[in-house]
């Protein structure tokens, strides 16, 4: 197994769920909340500032002592203290991102099998299950766009209708080749990351 398609896979984890990549940093059980958690139980914020990039430390250093106050005052004033960090954090982590903040989603969203497989890789340190998810995902796909592409191709010239549909086509198996293309040249470059310090976004 080469190490440039084995990159290759995993930049495509992201192209094949395309939104739900991002909102998984909202939920209650992702990696951001996971870390606010530990931040919490240890009393160390380091393990949310990874999260957010340098520019934004100041303003997740002063929620975390605020938060860490309140939660002192009992377990109503803890939860009040919880949810008002855990907004902040993913708020902010999410404007890093270029994307905004619709509010936290409950746990146990269904984020398909491409996140949880991702997950799963990296806390096994086993990559074959999800190299198999990614690439089977990626053959289908490929296989359905090329097949759909040559079958639409057989129109006769003056049926402007089939010709549309062809271009329909070809345009959807060619961008989907560029696209899938472009997400493993762009993994071999260390491209894709969104500028956090010591993490990729979700």
């Amino acid at each position: 197994m080469r190490l440039h398609s084995t990159l290759r896979s995993f930049g495509l984890v992201l192209l094949l769920a395309p939104f739900p990549a991002m909102a998984h940093c909202d939920s209650l059980d992702g990696p951001v909340i996971k870390a606010a958690r530990a931040a919490f139980t240890t009393g160390d914020v380091n393990h949310v500032l990874v999260w957010v990039h340098p520019k934004d430390e100041g303003e997740i250093r002063g929620a975390f002592r605020r938060a860490q106050e309140v939660r002192k005052l009992g377990a109503e004033a803890q939860k009040l203290a919880d949810q008002y960090f855990f907004e902040t954090l993913v708020r902010v982590h999410r404007t890093g991102e270029g994307a905004p903040f619709t509010g936290l989603k409950p746990a146990g969203e269904d984020f398909g099998p491409a996140i949880p497989a991702g997950d799963k890789a990296l806390e096994s340190g086993d990559l074959k299950p999800l190299w198999k998810l990614v690439n089977d995902n990626i053959h289908t796909t490929l296989h359905q766009r090329f097949e759909a592409a040559v079958k639409a191709k057989a129109y006769k010239p003056g049926d402007l209708k089939a010709g549309r549909e062809y271009v329909s086509s070809y345009v959807g198996f060619i961008h989907y080749v560029e696209a899938v293309y472009g997400a493993g040249a762009a993994s071999e470059h260390g491209e894709g990351h969104e500028g956090h310090s010591g993490h990729e976004g979700h």
